[in-house]
């Protein structure tokens, strides 16, 4: 826990940087965006759209510093979304402890003791110095990618997942990984094959939460955007 303490004073004490020219500011939406209806899950200065799974708040050690929220040590919680979605978009920068592990799982539902035992999980992890097996950006267990397009930890990563009944896909840093049809039958062997199948609503809801997991780890997000197809 040391490390992962001085390197969360580390994260929250450094400045960000903007986007490049051009771009938007962080935790902003350009113009194009708004009107292809992108909103914002996190605004730079409130996690007003979020609290902990099964909760009605959020834990002081999520913390937002300089436009960016961190989790800064273990026992702040797992966080999910107040809304649920359905199909959508989204996109996010995350930024990974050395040897950390996180996670995003999305279609969670609270009946469940953890939001893994129904929410499919998007791997956050150090890849080159990680203790997991699965990989950063492969949809864990289920489908892995070929490719490693992650950047070390300590740098920000760019996550961009699609999750929609015809199909889903993730990106990492713009490399497509993984694409895949929730419920398909190659879905349902692969949830057979796995730890997810002594959990009988593993993957079944097609709408539920998002979350961000606490792993134990120091963990970064920023530039949080959904868009839900109309």
């Amino acid at each position: 826990m040391q490390k992962n303490a001085l390197f969360s004073a580390a994260l929250i004490a450094c400045s960000l940087t903007l986007a490049s020219a051009g771009d938007a500011p962080l935790n902003a939406l350009t113009a194009a965006e708004q009107a292809d209806g992108w909103t914002l899950l996190f605004d730079g200065t409130s996690l007003d759209q979020w609290r902990n799974y099964q909760a009605e708040g959020i834990s002081d050690k999520w913390k937002i510093a300089d436009g960016v929220f961190t989790l800064t040590e273990a026992g702040g919680g797992n966080i999910i979304t107040k809304e649920m979605y359905g199909a959508f978009e989204l996109t996010l920068d995350f930024r990974i402890a050395p040897e950390g592990n996180s996670g995003l799982m999305y279609h969670v539902d609270e009946e469940e003791k953890q939001p893994w035992f129904t929410g499919p999980e998007v791997q956050i992890q150090d890849n080159a110095h990680g203790h997991d097996p699965q990989k950063a950006g492969w949809l864990y267990q289920l489908y892995a990618a070929e490719v490693d397009a992650t950047k070390p930890a300590g740098e920000w990563n760019t996550l961009h997942i699609v999750i929609s009944p015809e199909g889903c896909s993730h990106t990492m840093n713009g490399v497509k990984y993984v694409e895949y049809v929730k419920g398909s039958a190659d879905w349902d062997a692969k949830v057979a094959a796995s730890k997810f199948s002594k959990f009988a609503n593993f993957g079944k809801a097609f709408s539920g939460h998002i979350c961000l997991q606490d792993h134990g780890n120091v963990v970064s997000f920023r530039n949080v955007k959904i868009k839900v197809p109309k």
